[in-house]
Protein backbone atom coordinates (compact mmCIF):
# COMPACT_ATOMS: atom_id res chain seq x y z
CA UNK A 1 0.00 0.00 0.00
CA UNK A 2 1.17 3.69 -0.45
CA UNK A 3 1.29 6.13 1.74
CA UNK A 4 2.16 4.44 4.61
CA UNK A 5 5.02 6.99 5.62
CA UNK A 6 4.14 9.46 8.46
CA UNK A 7 5.24 12.22 6.20
CA UNK A 8 4.34 14.41 8.61
CA UNK A 9 7.53 13.24 10.94
CA UNK A 10 9.82 14.03 7.74
CA UNK A 11 8.58 17.24 6.66
CA UNK A 12 11.02 19.20 8.16
CA UNK A 13 14.03 17.27 7.25
CA UNK A 14 12.50 17.47 3.32
CA UNK A 15 12.14 20.95 4.06
CA UNK A 16 15.82 21.46 5.05
CA UNK A 17 16.67 19.07 1.62
CA UNK A 18 14.70 21.59 -0.60
CA UNK A 19 16.71 24.74 1.08
CA UNK A 20 20.11 22.73 0.58
CA UNK A 21 18.95 21.86 -3.15
CA UNK A 22 18.13 25.64 -3.80
CA UNK A 23 21.46 26.87 -2.46
CA UNK A 24 23.30 24.23 -3.85
CA UNK A 25 21.06 25.70 -7.34
CA UNK A 26 21.72 28.95 -6.93
CA UNK A 27 25.53 29.35 -5.98
CA UNK A 28 26.12 26.89 -8.70
CA UNK A 29 24.65 28.49 -11.26
CA UNK A 30 26.33 31.83 -10.67
CA UNK A 31 29.81 30.41 -10.59
CA UNK A 32 28.99 28.38 -13.37
CA UNK A 33 27.52 31.39 -15.50
CA UNK A 34 30.59 33.87 -14.57
CA UNK A 35 33.47 31.05 -15.01
CA UNK A 36 30.99 30.33 -18.38
CA UNK A 37 30.90 34.39 -19.78
CA UNK A 38 34.80 34.29 -18.58
CA UNK A 39 35.84 31.17 -21.15
CA UNK A 40 33.50 32.23 -23.73
CA UNK A 41 35.56 35.55 -24.07
CA UNK A 42 38.66 33.67 -24.06
CA UNK A 43 36.76 31.95 -26.68
CA UNK A 44 36.37 34.67 -29.01
CA UNK A 45 39.83 36.35 -28.62
CA UNK A 46 41.84 37.36 -31.11
CA UNK A 47 45.07 35.69 -29.34
CA UNK A 48 45.85 31.53 -29.61
CA UNK A 49 47.36 31.73 -25.96
CA UNK A 50 43.89 32.62 -24.42
CA UNK A 51 41.49 30.49 -26.48
CA UNK A 52 43.58 27.34 -26.67
CA UNK A 53 43.66 26.93 -22.71
CA UNK A 54 39.49 27.84 -22.78
CA UNK A 55 38.40 25.22 -25.77
CA UNK A 56 40.90 22.49 -23.83
CA UNK A 57 38.73 23.21 -20.85
CA UNK A 58 35.88 23.31 -22.48
CA UNK A 59 36.81 20.03 -24.23
CA UNK A 60 37.57 18.65 -21.04
CA UNK A 61 35.06 19.18 -18.64
CA UNK A 62 32.13 18.66 -21.44
CA UNK A 63 33.37 14.68 -21.74
CA UNK A 64 33.44 13.71 -18.28
CA UNK A 65 30.41 12.66 -16.42
CA UNK A 66 29.32 14.96 -13.49
CA UNK A 67 29.55 11.93 -10.94
CA UNK A 68 33.37 11.39 -11.33
CA UNK A 69 33.96 15.37 -11.24
CA UNK A 70 31.56 15.07 -7.98
CA UNK A 71 34.07 12.00 -6.40
CA UNK A 72 37.47 14.08 -7.70
CA UNK A 73 36.61 16.93 -6.27
CA UNK A 74 34.97 15.63 -2.94
CA UNK A 75 37.06 12.40 -2.59
CA UNK A 76 40.53 12.65 -4.72
CA UNK A 77 41.41 16.04 -3.76
CA UNK A 78 41.02 15.35 0.31
CA UNK A 79 43.17 12.48 -0.32
CA UNK A 80 45.71 15.12 -2.28
CA UNK A 81 45.22 17.25 1.16
CA UNK A 82 43.00 19.20 0.23
CA UNK A 83 40.19 18.73 2.40
CA UNK A 84 36.83 20.64 1.04
CA UNK A 85 33.68 20.84 2.47
CA UNK A 86 30.49 19.03 1.25
CA UNK A 87 28.63 22.34 0.11
CA UNK A 88 31.74 23.53 -1.62
CA UNK A 89 32.73 20.60 -3.10
CA UNK A 90 29.11 20.16 -4.48
CA UNK A 91 28.91 24.04 -5.63
CA UNK A 92 32.63 23.46 -7.18
CA UNK A 93 31.65 20.07 -9.11
CA UNK A 94 28.20 22.00 -10.77
CA UNK A 95 30.42 24.93 -11.37
CA UNK A 96 33.29 23.68 -13.10
CA UNK A 97 30.87 21.15 -15.16
CA UNK A 98 28.12 23.79 -16.16
CA UNK A 99 30.68 26.40 -16.87
CA UNK A 100 31.87 24.19 -19.78
CA UNK A 101 28.45 24.00 -21.16
CA UNK A 102 27.09 27.70 -20.54
CA UNK A 103 30.81 28.96 -22.60
CA UNK A 104 29.70 27.11 -25.54
CA UNK A 105 26.29 28.61 -25.51
CA UNK A 106 27.64 32.39 -24.42
CA UNK A 107 30.56 31.87 -27.26
CA UNK A 108 27.85 30.89 -29.90
CA UNK A 109 25.56 33.56 -29.00
CA UNK A 110 28.82 36.22 -28.96
CA UNK A 111 30.16 35.18 -32.26
CA UNK A 112 25.92 35.72 -33.59
CA UNK A 113 26.06 39.33 -33.34
CA UNK A 114 27.58 40.96 -36.62
CA UNK A 115 30.53 42.59 -36.70
CA UNK A 116 28.56 45.70 -38.29
CA UNK A 117 27.56 46.38 -34.99
CA UNK A 118 30.79 46.42 -33.52
CA UNK A 119 32.36 48.65 -36.08
CA UNK A 120 29.79 51.25 -35.56
CA UNK A 121 30.04 51.17 -31.78
CA UNK A 122 33.95 51.86 -32.87
CA UNK A 123 33.29 54.66 -35.17
CA UNK A 124 31.27 56.23 -32.33
CA UNK A 125 34.01 56.44 -30.43
CA UNK A 126 33.02 53.66 -27.67
CA UNK A 127 35.82 51.73 -25.67
CA UNK A 128 35.51 48.01 -26.18
CA UNK A 129 34.63 47.31 -22.66
CA UNK A 130 31.91 50.04 -23.35
CA UNK A 131 30.96 48.35 -26.68
CA UNK A 132 30.58 44.80 -25.43
CA UNK A 133 28.51 45.69 -22.60
CA UNK A 134 26.00 48.50 -24.40
CA UNK A 135 25.84 46.63 -28.02
CA UNK A 136 27.05 42.75 -27.73
CA UNK A 137 26.07 41.66 -24.65
CA UNK A 138 22.26 42.30 -24.76
CA UNK A 139 22.07 41.16 -28.27
CA UNK A 140 23.86 38.12 -27.13
CA UNK A 141 21.64 37.62 -24.07
CA UNK A 142 18.55 37.05 -26.19
CA UNK A 143 20.27 34.31 -28.04
CA UNK A 144 21.84 32.82 -25.15
CA UNK A 145 18.89 32.62 -23.32
CA UNK A 146 17.47 29.55 -24.11
CA UNK A 147 20.28 27.58 -23.54
CA UNK A 148 20.94 28.90 -20.37
CA UNK A 149 17.55 28.44 -19.71
CA UNK A 150 18.08 24.97 -20.07
CA UNK A 151 21.42 24.31 -18.10
CA UNK A 152 19.62 25.96 -15.12
CA UNK A 153 16.85 23.32 -15.10
CA UNK A 154 19.40 20.70 -15.70
CA UNK A 155 21.79 21.76 -13.00
CA UNK A 156 18.72 22.12 -10.35
CA UNK A 157 18.01 17.97 -11.43
CA UNK A 158 21.58 17.26 -11.52
CA UNK A 159 22.31 18.68 -7.61
CA UNK A 160 20.42 15.00 -6.83
CA UNK A 161 23.72 13.28 -8.29
CA UNK A 162 25.23 15.37 -4.27
CA UNK A 163 23.57 12.14 -2.67
CA UNK A 164 26.83 10.77 -3.36
CA UNK A 165 28.49 12.91 -1.17
CA UNK A 166 25.90 12.96 1.44
CA UNK A 167 25.38 17.02 0.77
CA UNK A 168 22.02 16.83 2.68
CA UNK A 169 20.12 17.84 0.18
CA UNK A 170 16.51 16.57 -1.56
CA UNK A 171 17.85 12.96 -2.65
CA UNK A 172 20.16 12.68 0.48
CA UNK A 173 16.73 13.20 2.74
CA UNK A 174 15.21 10.86 0.94
CA UNK A 175 17.92 8.36 1.29
CA UNK A 176 17.79 8.39 4.98
CA UNK A 177 13.87 8.48 4.59
CA UNK A 178 13.66 5.32 3.04
CA UNK A 179 16.29 3.48 5.34
CA UNK A 180 14.37 4.30 8.13
CA UNK A 181 10.63 3.21 6.60
CA UNK A 182 11.80 0.85 4.24
CA UNK A 183 9.73 2.36 1.79
CA UNK A 184 11.42 3.18 -1.18
CA UNK A 185 9.05 3.31 -3.76
CA UNK A 186 6.40 5.99 -1.94
CA UNK A 187 9.89 7.48 -1.14
CA UNK A 188 11.35 7.95 -4.45
CA UNK A 189 7.88 8.98 -5.83
CA UNK A 190 7.51 11.99 -3.52
CA UNK A 191 11.27 13.15 -4.09
CA UNK A 192 10.66 12.51 -8.09
CA UNK A 193 7.23 14.85 -7.44
CA UNK A 194 9.28 17.28 -5.48
CA UNK A 195 11.54 17.95 -8.15
CA UNK A 196 9.09 18.16 -10.75
CA UNK A 197 7.37 20.94 -8.28
CA UNK A 198 10.28 22.74 -8.34
CA UNK A 199 11.25 22.12 -12.37
CA UNK A 200 8.59 22.91 -14.03
CA UNK A 201 6.96 26.13 -12.90
CA UNK A 202 10.88 27.52 -13.04
CA UNK A 203 11.11 26.03 -17.06
CA UNK A 204 7.85 27.88 -17.53
CA UNK A 205 8.72 31.10 -15.83
CA UNK A 206 12.27 31.01 -17.67
CA UNK A 207 10.28 30.53 -20.84
CA UNK A 208 7.77 33.58 -20.25
CA UNK A 209 10.79 35.32 -19.40
CA UNK A 210 12.56 34.35 -22.55
CA UNK A 211 9.43 35.45 -24.60
CA UNK A 212 9.07 38.77 -23.04
CA UNK A 213 12.94 40.03 -23.48
CA UNK A 214 13.08 38.77 -27.14
CA UNK A 215 9.33 41.02 -27.51
CA UNK A 216 11.16 44.10 -26.41
CA UNK A 217 9.15 43.94 -23.31
CA UNK A 218 10.38 46.20 -20.67
CA UNK A 219 11.39 44.30 -17.49
CA UNK A 220 12.12 46.57 -14.84
CA UNK A 221 10.21 50.15 -13.42
CA UNK A 222 13.30 51.94 -14.81
CA UNK A 223 12.84 50.68 -17.96
CA UNK A 224 9.23 50.98 -18.44
CA UNK A 225 9.19 54.32 -17.62
CA UNK A 226 11.97 55.15 -19.88
CA UNK A 227 9.88 53.88 -22.67
CA UNK A 228 6.63 55.48 -21.89
CA UNK A 229 8.83 59.19 -21.62
CA UNK A 230 10.25 58.32 -25.23
CA UNK A 231 6.25 57.70 -26.40
CA UNK A 232 5.16 60.72 -25.06
CA UNK A 233 8.24 62.31 -26.39
CA UNK A 234 7.32 60.80 -29.83
CA UNK A 235 3.63 61.69 -29.65
CA UNK A 236 4.36 65.02 -29.03
CA UNK A 237 6.33 65.35 -31.81
CA UNK A 238 4.00 63.75 -34.07
CA UNK A 239 1.12 66.24 -33.09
Amino acid sequence: MMFEVPWGEYAPALLDGLERTVGYTIASFAGAAVLGLALALLRVSRHRALRIPAAIYTEVFKNIPLLAIIFVTYFGLASAGLKLDVFSAGCVSLIVFYAAYLSEIFRAAISGVHGGQQEAAEALGLGKISTFAYVVFPQALRSALPGTNTMLVDLLKSTSLLVTISAAELMSEGRLITSATFRALEVYLVIAAIYFGLCYPLSQGLLWLERKIRAGVPLTPKRRRRLKAARAILEGAST
